[in-house]
């Protein structure tokens, strides 16, 4: 049960106290450096500006050096609620350090059209991967299982859609238009006053934390910025697509998730990003996606026609990738759900079978599977919901285009491109396959086959 840290008291006391809603018809200086933004409207997404930053917005220099420094919300304290065994564990206080600005690479700026939309989407689920990681932390060492109403995920899963909405309103161009697996229906209802509060907390300090923006949210703002998600997308215009945290399970376990973000633009995804936080930056090495000794934490990128990039969450330069040339399916190995709830493991089994796979699959969780296909940890990815799952376009639009630019392809079961201008919802036959084009021709007809047999066994039943 979640109960209000002494730190979080005194936070909601100073904001009280020491903050007030604005929104005057004027502008000050906002950060980063040179940006301007609209106080009316930061009102009416419920951001909440502290009176001496409006003081000085003479000198953005000035405000810059007074943001952290004079705005009353301590940056330190964590103020959702731990277990007490988690609170007791010295292991728990995660590194809150500030990541440098990213330089942008060659693929952000020579010969890109998407440059601007590119950096603010990798921004975003950097800033977003943040906040995760510290609830993660608390989540493997409390024990916490499950994803009820009050669990740590479902603030982790909040909060990591309201910063991307955030940073995307703030530093991405044009019109915003966002489809998103969460609303905030739940958190309007009697009771959930609670987690609201929670949620409200730990984004704020992330944003204090971070340093780009000095405002914070209220409940409202959370509230709001939870139902910016609520785009329905389609075949015209501009719109992003999110899965604030694909792979709630491994999420919970401390393995494998992503925050998958991509750019539907007049029906076609061209532009995508994957944080996993807890995929190793370099190859996979063993059967639960994981590498021993190796730097952990990979950010994902790909614009179409630009190829795709990996670096590290920290920052490192980034490097082109490219799916595996493997031409021979003896000496492939598959990735496939970890869960078995997720896929029909059976089926991609018998799939195996009939290319003569030699190696067990590779188990993990999310999205960071199309990252680890595209820069050649593995040669196929199998996907086959079990009967009655529809899949929606956050669970791959970002992967899609991570790997297809990297030289992959992407079908559903019957050899079809994946659409995702048709809505939330992808309308598509029986599974999605991935893999190279040298093995995509047998790959296909072993699952025609595999999908064939089953139904018959099915039929017979």
């Amino acid at each position: 049960m979640y109960v209000q840290t002494p730190a979080g008291l005194l936070v909601r006391l100073i904001h009280v106290i020491g903050l007030i809603s604005w929104a005057p018809s004027c502008r000050v200086s906002f950060f980063p450096a040179g940006h301007r933004y609209n106080l009316d409207m930061a009102a009416r997404m419920g951001l909440l500006y502290h009176p001496v930053l409006l003081a000085s917005a003479s000198s953005s220099s000035r405000a810059l050096a007074l943001s952290r420094a004079r705005l009353p919300y301590p940056p330190t304290f964590h103020t959702y609620r731990r277990s007490a065994s988690a609170a007791a564990s010295p292991r728990l206080r995660p590194c809150r350090r500030l990541l440098p600005a990213r330089a942008m690479s060659s693929s952000e700026t020579a010969g890109n059209p998407y440059a601007a939309e590119l950096a603010a989407a990798k921004k975003a689920v950097t800033l977003a991967a943040r906040l995760c990681q510290a609830v993660q932390q608390d989540i493997v060492y409390s024990g916490v299982q499950s994803k009820a109403d009050k669990s740590p995920v479902t603030v982790a899963d909040y909060g990591s859609q309201i910063l991307v909405s955030l940073v995307l309103k703030m530093e991405a161009p044009g019109s915003f238009s966002l489809v998103a697996e969460e609303d905030s229906e739940e958190l309007r209802k009697d009771g959930a006053e609670e987690i609201l509060e929670n949620i409200t907390d730990l984004v704020n300090e992330t944003i204090v934390d971070d340093g780009s923006y000095s405002i914070y949210f209220s409940k409202e703002g959370i509230l709001s910025a939870i139902d910016d998600g609520k785009s329905e997308g389609g075949p015209s215009g501009r719109h992003w697509v999110l899965d604030p945290i694909d792979g709630t399970k491994g999420f919970l376990r401390g393995d494998q998730y992503a925050i998958a973000l991509a750019l539907l633009d007049e029906g076609k995804i061209v532009l995508g990003v994957l944080a996993c936080p807890n995929l190793p930056l370099s190859s996979i090495s063993n059967l639960n996606g994981s590498s021993s000794g190796d730097q952990v934490g990979a950010l994902f990128s790909a614009t179409i026609g630009c190829g795709t990039e990996v670096e590290s969450l920290d920052s490192s330069p980034p490097q082109k990738i490219s799916v595996c040339s493997i031409d021979d399916p003896v000496d492939a190995s598959f990735f496939e759900s970890y869960e078995s709830a997720h896929s029909m493991h059976d089926l991609t089994s018998s799939i195996a079978k009939k290319l003569g796979v030699q190696a067990p699959p590779v188990r993990i969780d999310s999205q960071a599977k199309y990252g680890a296909l595209a820069r050649g940890d593995g040669a196929i990815y199998l996907r086959f919901p079990h009967k009655g799952y529809r899949e929606k376009i956050w669970d791959h639009a970002a992967g899609s285009i991570v790997l297809t630019e990297a030289g992959g392809i992407v079908i559903d079961a019957s050899g079809n491109d994946l659409d995702f201008s048709k809505g939330r919802f992808l309308d598509l036959d029986t599974g999605i396959i991935a893999t190279n084009k040298h093995l995509m021709p047998s790959l296909l007809k072993a699952v025609q086959e595999a999908i064939k047999e089953q139904n018959q066994a099915a039929s017979l039943l």
